[in-house]
C-alpha cells in the first residue's frame, strides 16, 4: 500500500490511500489572502476543482491564508470540514456558506476518515494554530503546516521516530524588518536558520523532509520580495541535508504528487486542477540591506480609491479610530501610558499624504491640530490598504504599513528602542479583536451573489 501524496499551493495538500481523498488547508485562488502570489505561479481549473468529491479538509488555523471561504466555496458542500480554531465565529461563518458539516479539531483527539486518520498535535501558539499527524498505508506523515513546535510536541513526536515524511515550514518571515526598517537597520549578516530546527528534525528522524508553506511572494514590484523572506530552497536543503545525511530533501512544486510507501518514494501523476505557469525551479531572492521605497512611491503603485472610499477611511481616522482607542485595554508597559504626539500619513495614488496628529494619555486619545511639535511616533501607509484593512479585512503584513520611519531625536529614539512595534495604535484599532474579519468580507459578498450566479452545490 502507498500513500499519495500532492501539493496544491503554500501549505495545501491532498492526501489519497485506499480511495479515501483528504485536503489540508485548500487554496486555489492566486492571488491568495489579497496580495499573496503562488511562488513559483500556478492557475487553477476550477470547474475541476468544483467537480471533487473530497472525503474531508482540513484545516490546521484560522489565518487567511490557510482558512479561505473564496476557495471552500469551490467545495462540494456535502464535503465535511474539520477546523481547529478557538472561535466559533468561523464555525459559524463556514456553515452560513453551506457547509452543513463543521466539525472542531481538538489537540490529540484522533479522527479517522476512511483509510486516513488525522491526529491534531499541540503547536506552540495553540490558541492559533495546530500540526497535523496522518497515519494510512502504515505510514506516519507530520504536517507541521507553518507551526513552530514547543519541548513537550517534539518529545511527543519523537516517539513516533523514524517519521516517513515531515512537511516542514521551512521559511522564516521578517514582518517586523518591513514594517518598521529603521529600526531593523541594515542587516548585512550571513541568513542562519533558526536553532532549534536541525535538533527537532533530529529528534524526529524523517525519511523525506518537503521544505513546506511559505510558498508564496508579493506583487512583482514588491520590495518585501527581497526583504521579508530570507531563506532559499537552496540554503535549507544544504544546511538541513547537511544536519540529517540520512534524510532526504524534497521539493514539492505546486501540482506535483508522490507516491510514498515503506520502499520509498516514486512520482505520481500531478494534480490536474493545478496548473504551473511558467518556470517552477525558481528561488527566493533575498537582499540583506535592501533600502525600501517610500511610502509614496508604493502608494503610487496602487489604484485610486474612490471618493467614497477615500471618505469612508478619513472619517474613520478623525471619528472611528478614536472611539476605538478608546474602548481598548492598554497594556501597563506600553508605550503610550506616557503622553505622546502621533501623527498618521495617509498616501494617496498621487503620492501626496493626507496627515493627521493625535494626542494620546494612556487610553484617552483626540485628534490635534496641524503642528511644528516632533512627533513621538509615526504611521504611515497607503490609503488604499486602510481601505482594505477596514472593509475587506487585510491582514497586517500586506499592507505595507511603516512604523517610526523617521529621524527622532535621542530620548525619544531611546524610548522607542524599548516600545512594542505593534504598540502601534492604528495596529491596535484595527486588528484588535477583529477575529475573523478577512473571512467575515469574504462571506459578505460571497452571500451577495444573484441566486443564478451562487455555487452552493
Amino acid at each position: 500500500m502507498s500513500l499519495k501524496i500532492s501539493r496544491i499551493l503554500h501549505a495545501g495538500y491532498v492526501f489519497e490511500n485506499d480511495g479515501t481523498s483528504i485536503a489540508f488547508d485548500p487554496i486555489v485562488e492566486n492571488p491568495f489572502s489579497r496580495n499573496c502570489h503562488a511562488f513559483p505561479s500556478v492557475r487553477f481549473e476550477l470547474e475541476q476543482v468544483r467537480s471533487l468529491r473530497l472525503d474531508a479538509i482540513f484545516i490546521s488555523h484560522l489565518h487567511d491564508d490557510h482558512l479561505s471561504l473564496d476557495s471552500l466555496d469551490q467545495f462540494d458542500r456535502s464535503t465535511p470540514i474539520y477546523l481547529y480554531c478557538v472561535f466559533d465565529e468561523l464555525f459559524a461563518m463556514i456553515k452560513a456558506l453551506g457547509f452543513a458539516q463543521v466539525q472542531r479539531l481538538q489537540v490529540d483527539l484522533p479522527v479517522q476518515v476512511g483509510s486516513i486518520e488525522i491526529i491534531p498535535r499541540r503547536a506552540l501558539d495553540d490558541d492559533v494554530d495546530s500540526l497535523f499527524q496522518v497515519r494510512a498505508a502504515g505510514l506516519n506523515v507530520l504536517n507541521v503546516v507553518d507551526s513552530w513546535i514547543g519541548p513537550e510536541t517534539i518529545a511527543q513526536l519523537a516517539a513516533y521516530a523514524p517519521w516517513d515524511m515531515v512537511l516542514w515550514p521551512f521559511q522564516t518571515m521578517r514582518e517586523i524588518a518591513v514594517i518598521a526598517p529603521s529600526r531593523a537597520g541594515m542587516d548585512t549578516g550571513p541568513v542562519e536558520l533558526p536553532d532549534d530546527w536541525a535538533p527537532q528534525l533530529r529528534a524526529l528522524a524523517p525519511r523525506y523532509i518537503v521544505p513546506s508553506s511559505c510558498q508564496f511572494v508579493q506583487e512583482d514590484w514588491s520590495w518585501y520580495n527581497h526583504a521579508m523572506f530570507p531563506v532559499t530552497y537552496r540554503q535549507f536543503a544544504q544546511e538541513i541535508g547537511a544536519a540529517l545525511p540520512d534524510a532526504h530533501i524534497l521539493r514539492l512544486d505546486p501540482s506535483t504528487s508522490v507516491l510514498l510507501d515503506s520502499e520509498g518514494l516514486t512520482p505520481a501523476a500531478p494534480l490536474p486542477w493545478v496548473i504551473p505557469v511558467g518556470p517552477q525551479d525558481i528561488d527566493f531572492d533575498y537582499r540583506p540591506g535592501l533600502i525600501p521605497p517610500s511610502t509614496a512611491d508604493i502608494a503610487r503603485r496602487f489604484a485610486p480609491l474612490s471618493e467614497p472610499d477615500a471618505a469612508l477611511v478619513l472619517d474613520f481616522c478623525r471619528d472611528g479610530l478614536l472611539q476605538r482607542y478608546r474602548d481598548m485595554e492598554l497594556a501597563e508597559d506600553s508605550y503610550f501610558q506616557a503622553p505622546r504626539l502621533w501623527r498618521l500619513s495617509l498616501y494617496g495614488h498621487d503620492g501626496d499624504a493626507t496627515v493627521l496628529y493625535y494626542r494620546t494619555h494612556g487610553d484617552q486619545i483626540v485628534l490635534a491640530d496641524q503642528t511644528d511639535e516632533a512627533p513621538g511616533w509615526t504611521t504611515e501607509l497607503p490609503l488604499v490598504k486602510c481601505h482594505a484593512a477596514l472593509v475587506l479585512g487585510e491582514s497586517l503584513t500586506s499592507m505595507y504599513m511603516r512604523i517610526n520611519d523617521h529621524a527622532f531625536d535621542a530620548a525619544t529614539q531611546a524610548l522607542l528602542d524599548e516600545a512594542d512595534i505593534v504598540d502601534d495604535p492604528l495596529i491596535r484599532c484595527l486588528f484588535n479583536d477583529a477575529i475573523g474579519a478577512y473571512q467575515a468580507a469574504q462571506l459578505e459578498r460571497l452571500l451577495a451573489r444573484p441566486a443564478e450566479k451562487s455555487t452552493t452545490r
